[in-house]
């Protein structure tokens, strides 16, 4: 045997086996993984606007590590026309609303309560476009987190507790978390009803959550039922009704991401069905020409 050929075709077999031991082969590699890669369901995120002059289109990256971690390929949509918009939702496979300062109360004929802070025009005016637009369509699915829960209650005729302190003084739940970069957010109980796609994803009807706001959902918009609540009987969650997944949120999924793992592949799961029936209608399509 001709010893030297021998280790020359076994020392790349070796030093690839190293290499998958120690975890550094990860590559994507094969038609197998180009495959899975493309059942991944691309789930569009709007972006918060901050700034005066030099104004910026930023996120959490909680929010978008909550998305791929859950199985989705995150794709930040900042403000754009509706042009543009309609354009972006035909290539998207779900949408995730993300948390922020507030809405005008003008939104839903309200007086503005001295406690606001107005988040920036720029997004205010395209959330309520990416909201309006999100209800129209009849198979999107749609999860709002904070802001987000509060823009589909108002886009579907809704109206918000402009200032939860003022309008519950008497409430002993901390909804806010001050300074809570720093200090850690507080967390409440609330009481999901058995019945909603909540409680399925989480098989459990009560959980300690994520809070961080001082606003909520008031009157409940068209077509939309509360189905979750804390302790002091402020509207914690809204869900569409029927089978489609419009969930709206008000506390911090993102924030603890391995209580609330089963909330994100939820969505994930019915933004991967609808992606799935998506592709099988553009290839009966093909075929049919």
């Amino acid at each position: 045997m001709n010893l030297s050929k021998f280790y020359s075709k076994l020392l790349p077999i070796v030093f690839c086996t190293v290499l998958a031991w120690l975890g550094w082969w990860s590559l994507p590699v094969g038609a197998d993984t180009l495959a899975d890669s493309k059942k991944m369901p691309v789930i569009g995120i709007n972006t918060d606007v901050q700034g005066d002059v030099a104004k910026k289109s930023v996120i959490y990256l909680q929010y978008v590590d909550a998305i791929r971690k859950a199985g989705g390929v995150p794709v930040l949509l900042p403000p754009m026309n509706a042009e543009q918009l309609r354009a972006v939702l035909s290539r998207v496979d779900g949408v995730l609303m993300i948390g922020g300062d507030d809405y005008p109360p003008s939104l839903f004929n309200q007086k503005q309560h001295e406690k606001v802070s107005l988040m920036a025009p720029e997004r205010s005016e395209f959330d309520m476009l990416l909201a309006h637009a999100l209800l129209a369509d009849p198979s999107i699915p749609v999860l709002g987190i904070c802001a987000g829960c509060q823009a589909l209650n108002i886009a579907s005729g809704g109206d918000l507790v402009q200032d939860i302190p003022s309008a519950n003084p008497e409430s002993k739940v901390q909804h806010s978390s001050p300074d809570p970069w720093k200090k850690g957010f507080n967390k409440h109980e609330v009481t999901i009803t058995p019945s909603s796609k909540i409680a399925a994803a989480l098989k459990k009807d009560k959980v300690a959550v994520v809070t961080s706001h001082h606003q909520c959902v008031g009157k409940p918009g068209s077509n939309m039922n509360v189905v979750a609540k804390s302790d002091d009987g402020l509207v914690e969650a809204i869900e569409a009704n029927g089978s489609r997944f419009v969930v709206g949120v008000q506390w911090h999924p993102e924030r603890d991401f391995e209580t609330m793992k089963p909330l994100f592949e939820e969505f994930i799961r019915h933004c991967s069905e609808r992606r799935e029936k998506q592709t099988a209608m553009q290839a009966t399509n093909v075929s049919a020409k």
